[in-house]
């Protein structure tokens, strides 16, 4: 299903030119006239379109699940996956600008100059030039989502120009304006051609990402937006979005995925070999392992011992960093009776081992010398300085894991890469937006807020809701349909439960912090220093 992708990524790789990274540098190869034959547009616009595959495949991930109440991230003494605290410091919200898990603000940037210099060449009204905007609007979203003001960069560059931070709200309504313009210019096949391209259903996606959260978008300050009090006023749009993708009829919460070898159809769509053939994906980032593209969710959610003979039914041919364990409140989010998405759990006295070639679950006990491996729920610090838990067995089964993003040998000897897509925007989110704007005030259109929440809770096979469900029956429903896709931070700064007590994130917890400032993270050191008149982020 990826031979596609492939040989888009070798047609990019020829023509592909060296990116700016430096927000006030120019790039420097320009075209007078771009080639306008289609193999060549679509080089350039591929270039783009899988730029961020290394971010989006380790640090991105990082910074958004580790801050959330779904992972932590602890070490087993100071030189022990410590790191200089990069991953203690997003489980705690006390970012240091040096951190690598934020470190790629100017990867971001970097494709946003791909974009203005694509959309230059190709021309503004050429086929291709919708589909790059398309892509510089979701860049400058990643941005405004996790650092507040930020530039809009809309052209390319003067040399020596200086760039200026806008307010986030003008940002936000820049985007905005960006994604109404060009919905009805961007294709509306769904092919596996267009699989991880930008479409009109990518481009609406996003635009309803931004408007369910354009009270924490337009705030002043990160701290002032207050999710009891506010109105938002784009909820009718977004379910106008939300039902516009539905009614298309391109996209399905099962298809793909059901009589998939791995009998579960919701761990069926995050396998490796997913792709363009589970149509619940509206957009979605393809990986290789083969190509060493950066997908390394396995790595520190695999047990720390399990490598060895590992509970994916294989011996893996490299280490595992195991330093990643499930918070118990995410735990205990997955305990609905007959739940398909329990199965990707790994918890409690017993855990079991998969089998390699169907992915499904086994009635073999998993066993490390000899003796069934045994996770406890609870997380215990032993070294707060370095969120350090005992570097011993004891110390390697605190909290639950996750076989979400299942690891096979042959991806992960390349590098610890693994072959599994990664979802942006799925429409079992669609649903759930939709669901949440009804819940919050939006008019109803063609279904109730009760008809999507239970066509997720049926599909999963899990109990339906009887009545109307509550903002916290959704964020709780969030918080298992798209675990460990990159959203729960999002979700809980809009939600109100950024700054709650979870996990590690205690109040007793040496350098936790709750300063609500801290929903956005702190510039990056390296771009604080290339752009010497910006501010560092309140807060830090």
């Amino acid at each position: 299903m990826k031979n596609n992708i492939k040989l888009m990524c070798a047609a990019s790789a020829m023509l592909m030119m060296a990116s700016c990274t430096d927000l006030d540098v120019p790039v420097e190869s320009q075209y007078t006239e771009y080639p306008s034959s289609e193999i060549a547009q679509e080089a350039k616009l591929s270039d783009i379109y899988y730029h961020l595959r290394g971010v989006m495949g380790r640090r991105y991930m990082e910074a958004m699940a580790l801050s959330s109440d779904e992972w932590v991230g602890y070490s087993f003494g100071s030189d022990n996956y410590y790191d200089a605290g990069t991953y203690q410091h997003a489980t705690l919200h006390c970012f240091k600008p040096e951190d690598a898990t934020i470190g790629w603000y100017e990867d971001v940037t970097a494709g946003i100059t791909k974009a203005n210099e694509a959309i230059t060449s190709m021309g503004a009204t050429s086929p291709g030039a919708a589909a790059a905007r398309a892509m510089r609007a979701y860049f400058h979203w990643v941005l405004v989502d996790g650092w507040g003001d930020t530039p809009i960069l809309e052209r390319q560059l003067e040399e020596g120009e200086e760039i200026e931070r806008k307010p986030r709200a003008e940002v936000a309504q820049w985007i905005a304006d960006e994604l109404e313009e060009i919905i009805p210019q961007l294709t509306t096949d769904v092919t596996e051609n267009t699989y991880g391209k930008p479409t009109r259903w990518m481009a609406e996606a996003l635009l309803a990402k931004l408007y369910i959260n354009w009270g924490v978008y337009t705030a002043k300050e990160a701290k002032d937006y207050d999710a009891a009090t506010y109105q938002n006023p784009k909820l009718n749009r977004v379910v106008e979005l939300c039902e516009d993708i539905i009614q298309s009829g391109k996209f399905d919460l099962t298809a793909g995925a059901a009589g998939h070898k791995c009998k579960n159809t919701y761990r069926a769509k995050f396998t490796p070999d997913n792709g363009a053939q589970i149509k619940d994906f509206i957009y979605a980032m393809p990986y290789t392992a083969a190509n060493k593209d950066g997908m390394q969710y396995g790595r520190p959610r695999t047990w720390k011992k399990g490598n060895s003979g590992s509970y994916y039914g294989t011996t893996l041919s490299k280490s595992v960093g195991g330093n990643f364990a499930m918070t118990p409140e995410a735990s205990d989010r997955f305990t609905l009776p007959g739940d398909l998405r329990n199965e990707m759990i790994l918890g409690g006295s017993t855990l079991h081992v998969f089998d390699p070639a169907t992915y499904a679950i086994t009635d073999e006990v998993y066993k490390y010398q000899d003796e069934p491996v045994q996770l406890t729920k609870t997380i215990h610090i032993v070294e707060p300085e370095y969120l350090a838990v005992a570097n011993d067995l004891t110390g390697y089964c605190q909290g639950y894991r996750s076989v979400k993003w299942f690891v096979v040998d042959e991806d992960f000897k390349n590098d610890r890469c693994q072959s599994n897509d990664v979802p942006i925007f799925r429409l079992a989110d669609i649903y759930l937006l939709e669901a949440e704007a009804i819940v919050r005030g939006a008019k109803t259109s063609h279904h109730t807020a009760q008809e999507l929440f239970n066509a997720i809770r049926s599909y999963n096979q899990a109990p339906t809701l009887q009545g109307t469900p509550t903002l916290q029956d959704i964020l709780d429903e969030r918080g298992r349909e798209l675990f460990d896709e990159n959203w729960r931070r999002n979700d809980m700064i809009r939600f109100g439960t950024f700054e709650s007590e979870y996990g590690v994130h205690v109040k007793d917890m040496k350098y936790a912090s709750f300063d609500p400032q801290h929903r956005i993270f702190p510039i990056p050191e390296s771009v604080l220093n290339k752009n010497p008149k910006w501010k560092q982020n309140p807060g830090y």
